[in-house]
């Protein structure tokens, strides 16, 4: 055996490269089952982050869309599935997606390589939106949610006489039906609170659940796509009944956001359209996600009524729900997507269940013996993206040491197959760092969840006496959660001696309402004290040196490691990926899924300007603790480049090392393979000068000052 070499930490050689890392950024998503054939989401970071659909049938793997053609979705901008497998004329395969560049629905058939429009072309570029889609009863339809994003009156009206506004709403489906308290008033009011960089303030957002004919009338003829449901502000989850009776849908509104209080709504289905309306379970406070019908008389439908997303059931005539395994477990998650199902109906009645604190876990649920029995899978965490037909599950999934795969599971005989994973090839698990789950104490005796991953590689060990450097990841969100399934981007720290803290802060889902809430106004506060402590457990336990703890954080996470090194001086380096720096724009400038979050992470407007002011990180600039590095998409809707170009103007005026990195192309969360080597390489470089460690093979970054 090959003796060690000691090596301070930092230096540590690692065949873990950062283009190891962008391949790894391939992505697996949203997988369908039906009979033998699976379909699934495959976005690829070597292709400028396009996304295609793949479909595997008797083992073979077919790329169904090539380039330029990208299944993309942008409803409410994060998108979701962004296809369905429909049968065509004479039983044929077809499959029914959302184009990126246009945002229109089309088809493609099995017999015809070539893909084919079935939703008009909009006036606005890419302002009809469409995703969660489901088939109609009869066949003939999409039902699905569609967004409208709509040009003011007065620019519709330009150049094109009094019928200009007609016109416009002949391109977006049912607009002129909406009333003074539809989803076309309220959509066009939310705008106002912020719409994103690619709807200028003009710009006004409305939502409803259409019928689309899959015949490709509606492409030229607008009129075609029918209006199922209007109202809210915002949709999901359409789904017919058994016998095609009933629809069923959740729905909320501003300011809330779906893990805040949504409603399943259910209305009866007359002569193609819904009547009669009504709420069955959800409401202001409550979370009510994912219905699936159980018959044509009754429901499952996951709420949070509890503290904890367990499933109920409920009747279509006033019965109480019946929580079908209570538990102090979530059996969800937080709906940033849409179209992934968190549970499924398997064809005995029975459920295919995900279910725990922290990580998900696969089991299956018999409503009759009340019994819910994991299923024994190599797969530590699902996503909520699961999808059934007779006895299989599929879905996605992985370990520390496994990759996200899609994943076939035969209920009957056991049988776990992966069919596909993110990384093709891992590294030697030697160099993967085993994560240790950590409930750590915070402020005030309240618990910090975390996962600790110590520097970990084969052919290296520190200096006697040493303590090694360490990081603090702060997720994004802030309402989502980190898992432990192999990320390539924590390995490639680790493995070079420099440690991990992934950080559950109070505000994550994945452990109940209670926790989940803690973040209710505290954003800014609660992550900010959280992370520090997490920080500060590892100094505590002769883990980490103080001398050497950074931070870094993307989206939210971002925001947060802002505001952590302008609070506290607890950390000597921070790396914001598109981090959020002034709140008071980025309320006025941010999309409409968005615009009003903020109402209740920090406070509704007008009313609590002043925390907005004394929260925001741009304002406390010259309190920063450390340098810091900016890295930021140019073509960002969610968080502006200006969050990030004017902290570092603020830091350049108080002669604050930094650096600032942008990127031409690249939106919210970087696809593009160049650009996460990049960024990897320079926040290495970045650590490895402002924690005084020199890293191999990785060229040194300029730092200005003033």
């Amino acid at each position: 055996m090959t003796a060690r070499a000691t090596l301070p930490y930092g230096s540590w050689p690692s065949p873990i490269s950062a283009a190891d890392v962008a391949r790894a950024r391939l992505r697996l998503s949203f997988p369908t089952v039906a009979g033998n054939d699976v379909w699934w989401q495959e976005t690829r970071p070597e292709e400028g982050g396009r996304t295609t659909v793949i479909h595997l049938k008797g083992g073979h793997r077919t790329e169904l869309l090539q380039a330029p053609w990208d299944a993309r979705t942008r409803v409410h901008e994060y998108g979701g599935r962004s296809y369905l497998p429909v049968r065509g004329e004479g039983g044929g395969l077809s499959i029914v997606f959302a184009n990126y560049e246009d945002q229109r629905l089309h088809r493609l058939d099995e017999r015809d390589p070539k893909p084919y429009p079935l939703t008009p072309e909009p006036a606005v570029p890419a302002g009809l939106r469409y995703a969660d889609y489901v088939l109609s009863p009869d066949g003939t339809e999409i039902w699905c949610v569609c967004e409208g994003h709509i040009a003011a009156p007065q620019e519709a009206a330009e150049g094109s006489g009094a019928d200009g506004a007609a016109t416009e709403h002949a391109s977006t489906p049912g607009t002129g039906s909406a009333d003074a308290g539809s989803a076309g008033a309220a959509g066009t009011g939310s705008a106002g609170a912020g719409s994103g960089a690619d709807d200028k303030p003009a710009m006004g957002i409305r939502r409803a659940i259409v019928a689309i004919p899959l015949d490709g009338s509606a492409a030229e003829d607008a009129g075609a796509i029918r209006e199922l449901v209007t109202g809210a502000d915002f949709y999901a989850s359409p789904v017919p009944s058994p016998s095609g009776g009933h629809l069923a849908w959740v729905q909320w509104n501003h300011p809330r956001m779906p893990w805040d209080g949504t409603e399943l709504r259910v209305a009866a289905i007359e002569d193609g359209a819904t009547v009669a309306p009504r709420t069955v379970k959800g409401g202001l406070t409550e979370s009510a996600l994912a219905p699936v019908w159980r018959d044509d008389q009754s429901l499952y439908v996951v709420s949070d009524w509890p503290g904890w997303w367990n499933i109920y059931q409920v009747g279509l005539h006033g019965e109480s729900p019946q929580a079908l395994y209570p538990a102090e477990e979530e059996f969800a998650g937080p709906l940033w997507q849409l179209g992934g199902m968190p549970y499924a109906l398997l064809g005995d009645g029975r459920l295919a269940v995900l279910h725990g604190e922290g990580n998900l876990r696969l089991g299956v649920y018999d409503p009759e013996t009340l019994e819910l029995v994991d299923l024994e899978v190599p797969y530590e965490h699902w996503q909520t993206q699961l999808s059934t037909d007779g006895t299989t599950i599929v879905g996605i999934a992985g370990g520390p040491d496994l990759p996200s795969s899609v994943v076939r599971v035969d209920t009957t005989t056991g049988r776990v197959e992966g069919l596909r994973k993110e990384l093709a090839e891992l590294p030697d698990v030697a160099y993967l760092s085993k994560p240790r789950a950590e409930r750590l104490d915070g402020p005030f005796g309240r618990p910090v969840h975390a996962y600790v991953y110590p520097p970990t590689n084969p052919e290296a060990a520190a200096p006697e006496g040493e303590l090694p450097p360490y990081v603090v990841f702060v997720h994004g969100g802030p309402t989502g959660r980190v898992s432990t399934v192999l990320d390539l981007e924590r390995a490639f720290f680790t493995s070079r001696g420099i440690g991990v803290v992934d950080v559950n802060y109070g505000g994550s889902t994945g452990y109940g309402r209670a926790y989940r809430e803690r973040l209710r106004r505290q954003w800014g506060v609660v992550d900010v004290e959280d992370a520090v402590a997490a920080a500060q457990a590892l100094v505590d336990g002769g883990i980490a040196d103080p001398a050497r703890l950074a931070i870094r954080g993307g989206s939210a996470g971002g925001w947060t490691t802002l505001a952590a090194i302008t609070q506290t001086d607890v950390f000597k380096a921070a790396t914001s990926y598109y981090g959020i720096s002034d709140l008071q724009s980025f309320v006025e400038a941010t999309h409409d899924f968005e615009s009003q979050y903020l109402f209740g992470l920090i406070g509704p407007l007008p009313g609590f300007e002043r925390a907005y002011e004394e929260r925001s990180p741009l304002n406390s600039a010259d309190r920063t603790a450390c340098p810091v590095l900016l890295l930021q998409g140019l073509n960002d809707p969610v968080v502006p480049p200006d969050q990030s170009e004017r902290f570092a103007v603020a830091l350049a005026e108080k002669k604050v090392p930094y650096a600032y990195l942008t990127f031409e192309g690249e939106s919210h969360g970087f696809r593009r393979a160049g650009t996460v080597v990049r960024c990897l390489e320079a926040e290495l470089a970045f650590y490895g000068q402002t924690l005084g460690f020199e890293p191999r093979g990785v060229a040194p970054i300029d730092l200005t000052v003033g």
